[in-house]
């Protein structure tokens, strides 16, 4: 399975350091702590700022550092009936899939609330292995998208893997998301909106020697970009998926896996909410309210040539 590719890359929520953060912030000209006083010479006055701060970020959904999963199984064409969610523990594996080919495409980039207020430039990067006859070859997409804070990004069925060797053990999923404010990267990040992004990354059944350059240069460049001084890394998450029936596996199927961005596991119970395929969206079964969360979906779906 894959081990972290981002483990280098320190998302925000992942910080203990307050003054860290707050400098972060005043860097990104965030507009709910302009007001926050840090790195002041008077001592008394510097604690009560950093206490202020601490108050005023400890709920900001960009400072949770954990993920809830969940599944919505794919239904028949033209049905308006609603989906259930569950937990991807608690579905069955799909064996077919075993050993054969996979397409994962990107269906919702939601950002509640990030850093630096306004609109964002997010770059989203996904990694997997591609799991061939005698090898394995890691491989990476990124892609950017404009997201106003409250929304979602304007895509659905984005391709990002086209043709995913999953192999007999499945597979192990990564994601992470930089959000972009340093004015002179957003040409970096013009570049990804260019043509050979649009169309994902096709993946054949033998090896391509043209991949392994083209996943450390993208990998390179989230790094650097999250390194930056306006910029800083959001969410970040590794799922597994497997074939397994072991009780707290994550199991491999067609349909549509939700990751989002909690202070807890405990804080969403999916029983409580469905997917509405008539207005697009997961809401709750109670009040019709949607999510407020940072959250991405991502689809898997069986290859056809």
């Amino acid at each position: 399975m894959l081990s972290s590719v981002f483990k280098d890359i320190k998302a925000i929520s992942e910080s203990e350091d307050p003054e860290w953060i707050a400098a972060k912030l005043q860097q990104m000209k965030d507009p709910d702590v302009q007001s926050i006083v840090v790195g002041d010479s008077n001592l008394e006055r510097f604690d009560k700022g950093i206490l202020e701060f601490l108050n005023l970020v400890q709920d900001q959904p960009w400072m949770y550092a954990t993920h809830k999963f969940g599944y919505i199984a794919p239904y028949n064409s033209g049905s308006i009936q609603p989906q259930s969610i569950q937990h991807p523990s608690a579905i069955q594996p799909d064996n077919s899939l075993k050993n054969n080919r996979i397409n994962i495409r990107l269906d919702r980039l939601h950002i509640e609330k990030y850093p630096g207020g306004g609109t964002h430039n997010v770059l989203i990067t996904f990694a997997v292995r591609n799991q061939l006859a005698n090898t394995q070859e890691s491989v990476s997409f990124s892609q950017t998208y404009r997201v106003q804070e409250g929304q979602s990004a304007g895509i659905a069925g984005y391709p990002v893997f086209i043709g995913l060797n999953v192999g007999s053990q499945g597979i192990a999923f990564e994601c992470s998301t930089v959000n972009v404010k340093n004015e002179e990267d957003k040409t970096i990040l013009a570049a990804l909106e260019s043509s050979p992004f649009q169309s994902g990354l096709k993946l054949l059944t033998t090896t391509q020697p043209a991949i392994a350059p083209f996943t450390e240069i993208t990998l390179g460049v989230v790094r650097l970009l999250a390194q930056r001084n306006e910029n800083v890394a959001v969410q970040k998450f590794y799922l597994g998926l497997d074939f397994e029936d072991s009780a707290m596996g994550c199991r491999l199927a067609e349909g549509n896996y939700i990751a989002v961005q909690v202070a807890d596991e405990t804080v969403i119970d999916w029983n409580k909410w469905i997917y509405k395929p008539e207005v697009g969206a997961i809401v709750h079964k109670a009040d019709n309210s949607q999510l407020s969360y940072n959250y991405v979906i991502f689809r898997i779906s069986q290859y056809e040539e």
